[in-house]
């Protein structure tokens, strides 16, 4: 066989073999395409395939090199065998690098890819709740047509500025970072799984959480308990809230697959879009334990003035904005949807 009608028969394997190598190099995270009108990813560049493609380059090398090809793909090949055993046999990274990895680029890079979706779950969040903290700031009675009076009152009583356990509903700390995180968790959860529900659960939920929010912080500070109220929730308040609304997002993209699925059927839309919505939902997650370590070990704590409670806390906005926005983009300015 001629070179060239060598290097023609096993082009499309090299390619996919390339790519796969380029996304093992590139780390967790996977290959990030720059799509033009001519070029899309090959649908099945699967990291399992890797010792197959590496059986077939090695072939392909000893015959190129017993055939006497030319030294420039002789090289080529040798090259790219090696790159291959290095992917093969390359030690693993355990779970906490993993971990840390996806917080540092493959969370923000998958929030980034579906940004239309947080922006929708943050205007289905946040307004709801700007909207009712302004009202019951004015209307006393506006806050019972959300609450019962018994919930009213346990709310008062809970940010009572002579509560030594400000905000509490624990007696200690480790007690009450056990209920932040099921409770907390708990409500992200729902809100990313009543996406199912055509997204009508998600858009419920992310509502009516955003209304008894804003309920609770509109009547307190109407009251005079506005320090305490706020000086409580200002330090853990940018990762939560924010990972709430990064749950309705993954919901939103549930609702998508059943709503509109384009060509595919519900189901095979629906198990596309489920595997862009975990990524979103587990860096939710990841969000939303290190609100319940910070609201039960810092916001609670009545030994901590209030200035820098409000100064920890407008660090923490600026954090997230900056996280969400930068965090895992390259720089070569690769952009994060693919386009």
């Amino acid at each position: 066989m001629r070179q060239q009608q060598f290097e023609q028969t096993h082009e499309p394997l090299w390619a996919e073999y390339r790519l796969l190598l380029q996304r093992l190099e590139r780390g967790p995270g996977g290959v990030r395409w720059r799509r033009t009108a001519r070029e899309r990813p090959p649908p099945d560049v699967r990291v399992e395939r890797l010792p197959r493609l590496l059986r077939s380059i090695s072939g392909h090398y000893a015959l190129a090199r017993s055939r006497g090809y030319s030294p420039g793909l002789v090289e080529e090949l040798h090259q790219l065998v090696r790159r291959g055993y290095r992917q093969l046999y390359r030690p693993r990274p355990r779970w906490p690098a993993l971990v840390r990895d996806f917080m540092l680029g493959g969370f923000p890079r998958a929030l980034r890819r579906h940004a239309s979706a947080f922006w929708l779950a943050c205007a289905l969040f946040f307004g709801p709740m700007l909207a009712m903290g302004l009202a019951c700031a004015q209307d006393p009675a506006l806050v019972y047509s959300l609450l019962e009076p018994a919930q009213v009152a346990d709310l008062e009583a809970m940010y009572d500025p002579t509560n030594a356990r400000l905000g509490r509903q624990a007696d200690d700390d480790v007690a009450a970072f056990g209920f932040y995180v099921m409770n907390n968790v708990g409500i992200a959860f729902r809100t990313f799984a009543a996406g199912l529900l055509f997204g009508a659960g998600s858009l419920f939920i992310l509502g009516f959480n955003g209304l008894f929010i804003g309920a609770a912080a509109g009547h307190l500070t109407r009251l005079g308990m506005g320090e305490p109220f706020w000086s409580f929730v200002s330090g853990h308040a940018p990762f939560e809230l924010t990972a709430i609304a990064v749950s309705g997002a993954a919901g939103l993209l549930l609702a998508r697959a059943l709503l509109a699925p384009g060509p595919r059927t519900r189901l095979a839309a629906l198990r596309l879009q489920a595997a862009e919505a975990v990524p979103l939902v587990a860096g939710a997650m990841l969000m939303l334990l290190l609100a319940a370590v910070i609201e039960a070990f810092w916001s609670a704590s009545t030994a901590i003035p209030a200035t820098p409670k409000y100064l920890a806390g407008a660090g923490g906005w600026a954090l997230v904005a900056a996280y969400l926005l930068l965090a895992g983009r390259s720089s070569t300015g690769e952009t994060d949807d693919g386009a």
